[in-house]
């Protein structure tokens, strides 16, 4: 995504301590909209105690009703999104907090600067078969009758966001919501579409399906088993953000991993890559 307009460099990383008070209490105001987001986006800075930072607005009363997402909203699903990749550790969606704007209220997140074009992690190749370093995705129509191979990155930061998108049954994985940064972090936005109780994953990191998941990633669906129990932090986080029945169902997600120890394969029932891909 790009900004309206720039402003001076943050004074808060994603990291900081204090960037959730700055998000949830500064003073938001609106420097332009963010045109290629298909609901309501506004590019803001948010201002407290004398930080600033750039941030993103979605306000509840511009998202567009989804017939498959009735319940609850899609700001509090990008928010548990958020709290979900904090219990992770990963680190993988930027701080989202859910508060009353300028248009009432909606998710603010921090505003990611992503790193100069370079290093690819998407692609579209005249071949067969990936090259080493890329995992196959499938092959798409391109154009006059020609197919390409689409393939992303094996990339250690992608494999996981896939367990991280597996666990909170991401509908809409797209590149353009993939966010590289000079210092080689790599953040996910856009997750309003998310914690369905039916299977709806849609992404292109199908790189890896089938495949055993790793070491780390078996600790940290443990962990996120601990945290989803009755009681848990990451339950009591989630209650407010979404409906019990999708929290149960993320439960259950991160146990069906655990119990096949491997990435999930497409299921079949929806289309399993969105298009078109950015």
């Amino acid at each position: 995504m790009s900004a309206p307009e720039r402003i001076p460099p943050r004074s808060v990383s994603a990291d900081d301590p204090a960037v959730a008070v700055l998000l949830a209490e500064g003073e938001l105001t609106v420097r332009g909209r963010i045109r290629e987001a298909s609901n309501a986006a506004l590019y803001c800075t948010v201002t407290h105690e004398g930080r600033e930072a750039a941030c993103v607005y979605k306000p509840v009363a511009g998202e567009r009703p989804l017939w498959d997402f009735p319940d609850g909203t899609l700001a509090g699903r990008e928010v548990a999104a958020y709290e979900v990749s904090r219990a992770t550790g990963w680190g993988l969606v930027p701080p989202t907090v859910l508060r009353d704007g300028p248009y009432g209220e909606g998710m603010c997140q921090l505003w990611i600067e992503t790193a100069p074009a370079g290093a690819e992690l998407l692609a579209l190749v005249d071949a067969e078969e990936p090259e080493p370093g890329w995992k196959a995705v499938g092959f798409a129509e391109v154009g006059e009758g020609r197919t390409a191979l689409l393939v992303h990155a094996d990339d250690e930061r992608l494999r996981r966001l896939s367990v991280l998108d597996a666990v909170i049954n991401n509908a809409d994985r797209k590149g353009g919501h993939l966010l590289p940064t000079a210092d080689g972090l790599l953040y996910g936005i856009d997750h309003g579409v998310t914690f369905n109780v039916e299977d709806k994953l849609r992404t292109l990191l199908w790189g890896w399906a089938g495949e055993p998941l790793t070491e780390e990633a078996l600790d940290v669906l443990k962990g996120l088993r601990k945290a989803l129990a009755d009681g848990g932090t990451l339950t009591t986080a989630l209650t407010p953000l979404i409906t019990p029945a999708e929290v149960d169902a993320a439960r259950a997600r991160v146990e069906a991993l655990l119990t096949s120890g491997v990435h999930p394969e497409p299921g079949g029932r929806w289309p399993a890559i969105p298009w078109p891909p950015v």
